[in-house]
């Protein structure tokens, strides 16, 4: 009796199991990858260049002297941290454009980074704009890029990786491998 309950069990948490292991929009989370990558750059290049950290472990050698060095500030771990805290909340900027050609569908940036800039904006008529949950999904989506690859990211940002949107999404994470919209900037 005992083992039959046990055999049920395991059936029932394998099939629960397996069709929780739903797959990812890839086109969502393509979208939020190369978002990620975009930002941060945009971020990285608002950052004074002059600007640099002392990192290094800041103890005392017997002789009195403390080894230390100085990176420059926008491509520090410390900093690349910070700015992946808050990279997600710019994802209310992003809306579903579709391609009037291709008929493609990504994510993409529809608010000007600069209050007045004219020439910033896009063409509203190819996006679709589906109220406040559409972007809550592309921020989900984003946040869970950034808990799997937070590594990987602060790892290619600080080595300052040419190509990133395709060493990330492609080679790293796979969630552009098989979109044909991979070398596209946002």
């Amino acid at each position: 009796m005992a083992s039959w309950i046990i055999q049920i069990t395991v059936m029932v948490l394998s099939v629960f199991i397996s069709s929780c292991q739903g797959k990812k929009d890839k086109v969502l989370y393509c979208s939020a990858c190369k978002a990620i990558v975009d930002e941060l750059n945009y971020s990285i290049s608002q950052v004074d260049p002059k600007k640099t950290i002392n990192i290094g472990s800041f103890r005392l050698h017997p002789d009195g002297t403390m080894k230390d060095k100085k990176v420059p500030l926008a491509r520090s771990e410390t900093h690349l941290s910070e700015l992946l805290d808050g990279v997600c909340n710019s994802m209310s900027d992003y809306a579903l454009h579709v391609d009037p050609d291709t008929q493609q569908k990504q994510y993409m940036r529809f608010a000007p980074r600069t209050s007045g800039a004219s020439k910033d904006f896009p063409d509203f008529k190819n996006f679709q704009f589906d109220g406040p949950d559409a972007s809550n999904v592309l921020k989900f989506a984003c946040e869970t890029v950034v808990e799997e690859l937070e590594d990987d990211i602060i790892s290619l940002f600080s080595q300052d990786t040419e190509h990133v949107h395709q060493e990330l999404c492609n080679r790293v994470s796979d969630y552009c491998k098989d979109t044909s919209h991979t070398n596209e900037e946002l």
